[in-house]
């Protein structure tokens, strides 16, 4: 009998411990879209359309605001360890610019180290209107709501 407690623990204690192991297992995830190295590979500057790199890669994931004549595809591969903080650990940019007869004039490749951190600013714009405490927020609609409609 006290052989059967002891395995009945042991088995729950290598059932619990291969549980707390799984948990700690990391979260990968894929986002974007970069299509494979040797389609890239095959668009050469000069010698390709818009149309013909849209055929080969598919649709880009970005299109350039201020520059319509270039195109990205991005793709970022994160790591997260239980309660942790997502950690980037791949990120491919693939940006193919255009001249202004639609053909590829370049084709460049960013990876994580070309990345920069980015600081926001801590300010706040100002905004016209008043300014209300939480009281005059609670009593302030006191009176402005509509009478009752009478039923028809």
């Amino acid at each position: 009998m006290i052989e059967r407690i002891h395995r009945i623990s042991q088995i729950t204690a290598v059932g619990a411990l291969v549980v707390v192991l799984a948990a700690c297992a990391p979260r990968i995830e894929m986002r974007g879209n970069l299509p494979d190295l040797d389609r890239i590979s095959e668009i050469k500057p000069g010698e390709q359309s818009r149309q013909e790199v849209s055929e080969t890669l598919g649709s880009p994931s970005n299109v350039n605001l201020f520059d319509k004549e270039v195109w990205y595809y991005i793709s970022e591969r994160t790591e997260t360890l239980a309660f942790l903080a997502p950690e980037i650990q791949e990120r491919k940019i693939v940006a193919i610019s255009f001249d202004e007869k639609g053909v590829v004039s370049d084709v460049k490749t960013y990876g994580l180290e070309k990345g920069r951190n980015i600081v926001p600013v801590d300010r706040e714009t100002p905004t016209s209107g008043n300014e209300m405490t939480f009281i005059q927020q609670l009593f302030g609609n006191f009176g402005r709501f509509n009478k009752e409609v009478p039923a028809e």
